[in-house]
């Protein structure tokens, strides 16, 4: 895959960072751009920023069911002052792009280059892409230079439009509206104008139901694991297209795997019943086992799912079963192996690249129940079930 870096302070999102992001997309020939947004935004304290989480949930917020970008937080994580030549590092190990990755940077920042960590590194690990902000500028090093329109806005110019309130609603994605309303970030005061407002229309169409389910998913993980399950949506759509399957269908089984992840143990156990299965020892033991089971039943009733593909494949994401259809196999090695998750063997990543479906979903599951027996962990039922399944079928 080739992928394309775009980082900054994003303080807030705006339009004009996201028709950048696809004008790379579209005029260079990159499949997926990744966005990184800083720890420490370089902005005055009075400048009234938002926070690194408030940020980070604008851009989440921002880009539901395109899987042509994604959120990486490790500058976030690591906190501090971030070098670039670190998260190049970074993103390069874990992501293993196919080439060197693109880095995105604006036109105003040439005259500073030279003053980064390690300039020249970074000039060779990356393809240094330069986006014009400023008519007539000149980058003095080797890059590509991309042909984009100036666009007349700013995120200095959103946070000053917002504290005077003025009109500045469109200059944003919707999703980064909502979240700048409902924390009254950047000095917004209802009294300026409308509340944020969201949507409760449960007519679904494909697209329609990942875009509401997506945006409802974000509000109720955790950040950190709303980021897996974007990353497991936006791996199982890799792999789904890989395999000839529906990828709009990996996408939401991906985005609703975990859904249930942060249920008390009553709910999870309310769920899991609704489904007519029993509840193990096991799962009586560590209700959390039953977030799959629950989430399935979740999506079902209160979001109008009924495909059956789907709903096994976010049922059976941790265990397995026998007989796992192929869109349930996506799911389960998506979750296992998606780029934000730490600890993956990068063999498993190189190989979903080129191996068969059962192979490598037989390679992840192999993987996953070592684990568990170094950590002296029990193994579930069903996955003691489905390598039994497996075994046999391996016999000669």
């Amino acid at each position: 895959m080739k992928l394309a870096i775009l980082g900054g302070s994003f303080n807030p999102v705006h339009f004009g960072h996201l028709v950048l992001a696809d004008m790379v997309l579209s005029g260079l020939g990159y499949d997926r751009v990744i966005l990184v947004p800083a720890f420490q935004s370089p902005f005055k304290i009075d400048a009234e920023s938002a926070s690194p989480e408030d940020r980070r949930d604008m851009l989440t917020a921002s880009i539901p069911g395109d899987p042509r970008l994604t959120i990486e937080d490790c500058e976030i994580n690591r906190e501090g002052v971030s070098y670039t030549i670190d998260t190049l590092k970074d993103i390069i190990a874990r992501y293993m792009p196919d080439a060197k990755p693109g880095l995105i940077l604006g036109d105003d920042l040439a005259s500073e280059f030279h003053k980064w960590q390690s300039p020249g590194e970074i000039a060779e690990l990356a393809d240094i892409i330069i986006a014009r902000r400023e008519e007539n500028s000149i980058f003095p090093y080797p890059h590509k230079a991309l042909s984009n329109e100036i666009l007349n806005v700013s995120s200095r110019m959103v946070r000053e439009k917002i504290s005077r309130g003025e009109a500045w609603r469109y200059l944003v994605p919707p999703g980064a509206r909502y979240i700048i309303e409902s924390r009254l970030l950047y000095g917004f005061s209802p009294l300026n104008g409308m509340t944020a407002e969201t949507s409760t229309s449960k007519k679904t169409g494909s697209m329609k139901t990942i875009l509401r389910l997506e945006n409802e998913v974000r509000l109720i993980l955790e950040p950190h694991r709303f980021i897996h399950s974007r990353n497991t949506a936006l791996t199982a759509w890799d792999l789904a297209l890989r395999f000839g399957l529906d990828c709009q269908k990996a996408y939401l089984a991906g985005i609703a795997h975990d859904i249930c992840k942060g249920l008390e143990p009553d709910e999870l156990f309310r769920l899991a019943h609704a489904d007519g299965g029993s509840i193990s020892k096991l799962e009586k033991k560590k209700p959390g086992l039953l977030h799959a089971r629950a989430g399935a039943v979740l999506v079902r009733k209160k979001y109008g799912i009924n495909d059956g593909d789907i709903l096994d494949a976010i049922r059976y994401h941790t265990t397995g079963k026998a007989d796992m259809g192929s869109l349930a196999k996506v799911i389960y090695v998506a979750d296992k192996i998606e780029m934000s998750r730490i600890g993956v063997d990068p063999a498993l990543r190189k190989i979903s690249r080129t191996a068969d479906l059962d192979t490598l979903f037989k390679a992840v599951l192999d993987n996953t129940v070592a684990q568990l027996k170094a950590r002296q962990l029990d193994i579930s039922y069903g996955t003691r079930r489905l390598l039994a399944a497996m075994e046999k079928r391996n016999r000669p």
